[in-house]
């Protein structure tokens, strides 16, 4: 019988978020490949565990040389886990070129769910989740980063984008270039860590406090081009927002649901403010 290949999702920064399936399979996986030995090997000891199989490297390096003899151990009834650094394998990190390649040949792919940074950041940042995309690292060329955020100035959609600590201030900066410096966004820096902090504000608040240096892993959150400005829970910023967007044609409970989407707040929170005056009296 055909392998299993076991995309696994290991903790992206306390040891203690590692579920116990994650435990299970480093245990009985018949082989382990690790973007990094060294840290798996560290992760086991940190949670007891002795893996029973072999281990192998896969990295960005090396894994179009080792995907085909995965697939042969896959083919051979191995059960294959992949793991990388931290969160979910293949994405922005190795795994894609493994997984497609055994959904081409038709072998099973299941995951052990577990640790994002992706959903972690933008359930954090105070930005809208409804619909979000996610885009990765932003090119390192400063030419093919402004080609891509001009594509992307129009999104609707919460962006979330992965960002080298030393490059955090370049990336904001092109973001409010391309975006416009009032567009919001947050900055989460060492999510679930000790020294975890998330930054909310504009683009050009946000270009302001990297300048002072950025460390850590970063993760940046942006609004979408449709979101409009971020509200927060006072009823008069309730009330005019609404007001706002009658104005420009929206029925009432249409402008109502919208508030409540920039305002990451529950709608009968924006209807009372709309229906009930500053001086608590009765609607007229």
């Amino acid at each position: 019988m055909p392998g299993v290949l076991v995309l696994a999702a290991t903790p992206i920064g306390r040891v203690g978020d590692a579920s116990p399936r994650l435990a299970e399979e480093l245990a009985t996986a018949d082989l382990i490949a690790a973007e990094d030995t060294r840290r798996l090997r560290r992760l086991c000891r940190d949670l007891g565990v002795e893996p029973s199989g072999r281990i192998t490297s896969y990295f960005d390096g090396n894994e179009a040389a080792r995907t085909p003899g995965l697939i042969q151990e896959l083919r051979g009834g191995a059960r294959v886990l992949l793991v990388t650094d931290a969160g979910m394998p293949s994405v922005s990190d190795p795994g894609y070129r493994l997984v497609a390649a055994a959904v081409a040949e038709g072998l099973a792919v299941t995951s052990v769910p577990g640790p994002s940074a992706v959903l972690t950041a933008l359930a954090v940042s105070g930005l809208p989740v409804d619909r979000f995309c996610f885009e990765g690292f932003l090119p390192r060329k400063a030419g093919e980063r402004t080609r891509r955020l001009a594509a992307l100035a129009d999104e609707p959609r919460t962006m979330v984008f992965f960002e080298a600590p030393h490059r955090t201030e370049s990336a904001l900066a092109a973001l409010a270039e391309s975006f416009g410096p009032e567009r919001h966004g947050a900055v989460c820096r060492e999510l679930t860590k000790i020294h975890e902090e998330v930054r909310r504000g504009t683009l050009a608040e946000l270009v302001e406090w990297a300048a002072g240096g950025v460390r850590g892993e970063v993760t940046l959150v942006v609004a979408g081009a449709s979101a409009g400005p971020v509200l927060g829970a006072d009823p008069d910023d309730l009330r005019a927002a609404v007001t706002a967007l009658e104005a420009q044609g929206a029925d009432r409970k249409q402008a109502i649901a919208e508030v409540a989407r920039r305002a990451v707040l529950p709608k009968r929170q924006v209807y009372d403010a709309v229906h009930r005056p500053a001086d608590g009296g009765a609607d007229e």
